[in-house]
């Protein structure tokens, strides 16, 4: 499957954006969908995962209450919806495919090419 991420930006703090991730193939609803995120000089972090349902989700720690994601398998999309933005939250964003449940970037099999997200204070 081919992932391709979009809608970062420049956004300040406390504000909002939704990032967006379309797959191509038809074999999207098989594969859970996650979003990492990396910054300068960190490791790739895990941001938010979602089951092949749409139903079963986990996110990490330090975005948990402000960050959704969501998934339309009719139209091979998943999103992320980013609400009360802080500096530390600036990060290539990335989404991922993964046939297993994982919050190891290892274990996901395809990526996005990546999108930037910063957050000015």
């Amino acid at each position: 499957v081919q992932l391709q991420a979009s809608g970062g930006g420049l956004v300040q703090a406390g504000g909002s954006l939704r990032l967006s991730c379309a797959a191509s193939g038809r074999t999207f609803s098989m594969y859970v969908m996650g979003w990492f995120r990396q910054a300068p000089g960190k490791e790739r972090e895990f941001v938010a995962r979602i089951g092949r349902s749409g139903i079963s989700t986990y996110y990490g720690d330090s975005v948990k209450g402000r960050f959704s994601i969501s998934r339309d398998n009719a139209k091979n999309t998943v999103s992320l919806q980013m609400n009360s933005l802080k500096p530390e939250d600036t990060a290539v964003y990335y989404c991922a495919a993964d046939r297993g449940l994982s919050t190891t970037p290892q274990q996901y099999d395809y990526w996005g090419q990546g999108t930037q997200v910063t957050v000015s204070s």
